[in-house]
């Protein structure tokens, strides 16, 4: 990485980091593949160097493409990412947010991107659709279809 671009990662790392590792730590479940992910993210922004119209539109575009490097991730690697249950067990206090922790992980990445954006990142529907490249309809029935799920294996 040349020099001049150093002051903009940091930038970038100190303004999104966390927010960053959170989503892609929500669809990969392991800190050793969210490294990967991030840095392919870092990595794109660096090879795109795109010029956005405000600090949301970098917000959204950066969030975007880390989504997408970890369905790359998931697709092109062959093997099932795990969750170290025990990690988790760790850090969640109680056991009805340790389940629904594991349920959120088991979603399919599609519903669980929509989430993450809606629920835990604070997009509108139509800000979500935006950023995943789908219309409000197939955001809000993402959504829809997530919540349904994880209120079905909760009650049983």
């Amino acid at each position: 990485m040349s020099e001049e671009r150093e002051p903009e990662i940091s930038r970038i790392l100190q303004t999104y980091g966390d927010m960053l590792y959170r989503t892609a730590y929500l669809l990969l479940g392991n800190p050793h593949d969210v490294q990967d992910a991030l840095q392919e993210t870092l990595l794109r922004y660096l090879e795109k160097a795109p010029a956005f119209v405000s600090m949301e539109h970098e917000k959204a575009w950066l969030l975007r493409v880390t989504a997408n490097c970890c369905k790359d991730f998931l697709r092109f690697q062959k093997r099932r990412c795990h969750l170290d249950i025990e990690e988790w067990k760790e850090r969640l206090p109680a056991p009805k947010e340790q389940r629904l922790m594991l349920e959120l992980y088991a979603l399919p990445v599609k519903w669980k991107t929509a989430l993450i954006l809606h629920y835990f990142e604070g997009y509108s529907v139509r800000e979500t659709g935006q950023i995943l490249g789908i219309s409000e309809a197939a955001a809000k029935k993402r959504l829809q279809r997530a919540r349904e799920a994880l209120k079905s294996e909760l009650s049983s």
